[in-house]
């Protein structure tokens, strides 16, 4: 394996978010903090994972910040942290993992779970860099899940066209009951500010209730990863809840033309 593909380095720092150590770090624990204060208790529930947004982070980063901000109240950091997102620039059908063995960002370098990836290659994943040499929806994730949860390891991975059920099949093999899931989706895109709370809401609807059938391809431009992982949520008794729902227009965008962004949790109580 050559270098590119021994470890991938950052493609968005300094853009969708900052590019100096200090500064990232510093801009992500003050969102935290923020979030932790406003967050709902966990209570009793069990976290099996959380959906975030993955706009920069003057837009999405306080939504992305509300999820983690519940994600980190687990009472020990998981084994293995998957993160399904999509292909913004290159076609894909099922699914497709990293074949580096680890991604850095300006906070140092995230080991990729190699059993996992292993498994999903096994239950049908393909290993293809292309797809995630310039892709962002997977990288905006990893500073926050490095100052939630440092050391422990990710295994990213794109998912495409096709069925959800299948795509939930091969997402499960990297997902026993100690593992948890991130999917990376934004919701409506380019809409007033009203119009996007509408029809955001009507997405969080159908997220909440678990209704695949519900959720266009147009509702999420994370649609795909976000719709296997109701379809792995809905076929373990799980549930996904509401945690926080703005847009672009509620922290740094001009209020006619919006992104919409949702944070969910994902729980159950069973173990």
């Amino acid at each position: 394996m050559d270098a590119v593909r021994e470890v991938r380095a950052p493609v968005v720092a300094g853009s969708f978010y900052p590019g100096s150590p200090d500064r990232l770090a510093a801009d992500v624990d003050t969102m935290l903090a923020e979030a932790v204060a406003a967050a709902p208790p966990r209570g009793e529930t069990i976290v099996r994972g959380v959906v975030t947004p993955h706009a920069g982070y003057i837009y999405s980063g306080p939504i992305a910040a509300t999820a983690y901000a519940f994600l980190s109240t687990v009472p020990q950091p998981p084994p293995r942290i998957v993160i399904a997102g999509l292909s913004h620039f290159e076609p894909l059908k099922g699914l497709a993992v990293t074949g580096a063995r680890a991604w850095r960002s300006p906070l140092g370098e995230v080991a990729i779970d190699g059993p996992g990836r292993a498994a999903l290659v096994a239950a049908g994943a393909v290993v293809d860099d292309v797809v995630h040499r310039s892709e962002h929806s997977i990288e905006v994730q990893l500073p926050f899940l490095q100052r939630c949860f440092p050391g422990v390891p990710v295994l990213p991975v794109a998912v495409g066209s096709g069925s959800p059920l299948e795509a939930a099949d091969v997402l499960a093999a990297a997902l026993p009951d100690d593992a948890m899931l991130v999917v990376s989706t934004d919701l409506s895109h380019y809409r007033d500010a009203t119009t996007a709370r509408r029809l955001d809401a009507r997405t969080a609807a159908a997220v909440e209730a678990l209704d695949v059938s519900a959720l266009g391809p147009d509702d999420a431009c994370g649609a795909a990863p976000l719709r296997a992982a109701i379809a792995w949520a809905r076929r373990n008794g799980y549930r996904i809840e509401l945690l926080d729902l703005r847009s672009s227009a509620d922290t740094a965008g001009d209020p006619s033309r919006v992104v919409g962004y949702g944070a969910f949790a994902i729980t159950s109580t069973d173990r």
